[in-house]
This record gives structure tokens, sequence and C-alpha cells, in this order.
């Protein structure tokens, strides 16, 4: 009898050391950065991803290495693991709707940042890209003094890219005053860096001297302008360059004489990728209403235009 008695509080103490453990277990959150040798790709999925660390969260980071075959599979693997959340920066929704379609079937949270909405996720955490081209567009053309010709350097496989684009058409529209003398439209590449270097430069030496802006779509363009422009011995303010993103490297080159980067409009990356991660904690830990953290299908952030006059609030020593 004795035995028994002692066999069974024996059970009830490990019952009660499991059961605290087994409530405590940590939450698991799954990021995935569909092209994580992008700068801006890697500064959110990082951001959420440490976000979470932070938390004490359990986190698995994937890279999808810009291949769309490769971000499905890697959905379709987390979906049959069934985290507690999966953030995706830069993802595809339109391309991979199967995978996110499962995701929500699966009961999984699914939060994205800068890629579009869709009806199985939760939101976006996004800028609202039509102002940040009206930013850039009216920025150039100021610079500009509203006449004369500019150059582009566009992407069009990106809706956040693409919209740019598109209102920087309309800007020009209405400012007809100033042309497009050429334009170069980077193809979807491993090797983007190459394809924009190789279009940009016939360009800028078939037009040297008959231009006095360059738009590009995102920094990393404006890099490889920059890099050419330098090498033609092209002179800060000689033409007004912009681009769009914003990031240690990019406030560099603004801040250098040497560069003829001028100036971008700043999307917070980092901030985003935080803002996910606490709103996923919001909605799948605490089991907050969605509406409670945006009502819509975004979650909108602030994007801010610098150059010159600003850019010393942006340098880290």
């Amino acid at each position: 009898m004795l035995r028994r008695d002692l066999l069974g509080a024996s059970a009830a103490m490990m019952a009660m050391a499991a059961g605290p453990a087994a409530a405590q277990a940590p939450f698991e959150l799954a990021v995935i950065g569909f092209q994580m040798s992008s700068e801006t790709h890697a500064r959110a999925a990082n951001a959420a991803a440490a976000a979470a660390r932070a938390k004490g969260w359990n986190v698995t980071l994937l890279n999808s290495e810009g291949s769309l075959p490769k971000h499905a599979e890697q959905f379709d693997a987390l979906v049959q693991r069934k985290p507690g959340g999966i953030v995706v920066c830069m993802g595809k929704p339109t391309e991979a709707d199967a995978q996110f379609a499962a995701a929500a079937k699966a009961g999984i949270p699914v939060i994205t940042i800068m890629s579009g909405s869709s009806p199985h996720t939760l939101f976006d955490v996004v800028v609202n890209e039509y102002q940040v081209g009206a930013q850039a567009a009216l920025w150039l053309l100021g610079r500009m003094n509203y006449r004369g010709a500019l150059l582009t350097v566009r992407f069009e496989g990106n809706a956040a890219t693409r919209i740019r684009g598109k209102v920087l058409d309309v800007v020009l529209s209405e400012n007809q005053a100033v042309t497009v003398l050429g334009r170069h439209a980077m193809a979807r590449t491993a090797s983007w860096q190459e394809d924009v270097r190789a279009g940009m430069q016939a360009l800028l030496l078939r037009n040297r001297g008959r231009y006095g802006g360059i738009w590009a779509s995102f920094d990393g363009q404006a890099y490889v302008v920059d890099d050419l422009l330098q090498a033609q011995g092209a002179k800060k303010g000689e033409v007004s360059i912009i681009s769009v993103d914003g990031g240690k490297e990019t406030y560099r080159r603004i801040a250098d004489p040497e560069s003829t980067l001028m100036a971008t409009v700043a999307i917070p990356f980092e901030e985003m990728g935080q803002r996910a991660t606490a709103a996923m904690e919001s909605i799948a830990v605490r089991k907050q209403p969605a509406a409670s953290v945006t009502a819509g299908p975004y979650l909108l952030l602030e994007a801010e235009l610098v150059d010159q006059s600003n850019v010393a609030r942006y340098l880290t020593p």
C-alpha cells in the first residue's frame, strides 16, 4: 500500500514538473528571405529573426536565393513542420499562392514584408510605394528645374520597383519639358549587377553630356551607375541621381564628395522586421485580433527622403 502511494506521489510530481515545461515551450518563428544576397531582403529578415530571438523564441531563418522553386519548396517544408508563425520577406504571394493557401489551411499565421497582399496572410508590412515614387520623382525633377533629359534604370520584376517607375511616368506625363533620353530595364538574374553595368554603360556613353538626371528604382542599381560615372570622371552635382532604399553604403555615398549619388528615399527595413515579429507576438502568442495591429491588408510605415541636407543624421560613427 505504502509502495503504491509513493509511486502515485512520484508520478504526480513528475506530471507537475513536466506540465509547466511543456506549457512554456518557446514559440517557433520561421523567417524566409527571398534573396538574402540582396541587402534589403537581408536587413528585414535578419531584423525579424533577431527580434524573435530576443524574445526567447526558436527561430528558423531561410534563404530562397531568389529562386521561386526553392521558395515554394521551403514553404512546403515549413507547412509540414507547422511552426507557430511565418514571416516572409519580399516573397511572392501570387507565384506561391498554393503554398500561402496551404499555410492558411494549416492554421499557420503568415505576415509578409514588402511582398504584396494575399487573402491567405494576415497583412503585408510596407511603405506606401506610390508616395515613395512621388518623393523620388519630384526631388529629381526639382533638381533639374523641371526641364531637360534624364536616364532611368528600372526593374519590372518586383511590385515595389514597378510602382515607383509607374509613378515616375505619371509625374513625367504632367511635366513634358522633361524627357526620358534612355532607359534600361534590369532582367531578373543572379548577376543583376552585371546586367545593370552593361546596360547603363552603353546608355551613359551614348548620351554623355545630354542628360541632367538619373532615376534608379533601387539603391543597388544606383551604386553601379555611380561607379561608372566616377570612372568617367563625373563630379558630384553635375548629374542629379536618386534611388530608393537607404542603408549605410547609400548614406556614405550621399555624403562622399567623390560619389555622384545624391539622394535616396529611405525605407525602414529593420523596423519592418521588428514590427512583423511584434505583430506575430500580439496575434499568434497573445491571441489578439489582427485588426488590433492594423485594419486592412497593409501595415504602413513611413519612408523619408535623404539627401545632403539631412544625411548626417543617418551616418553612424
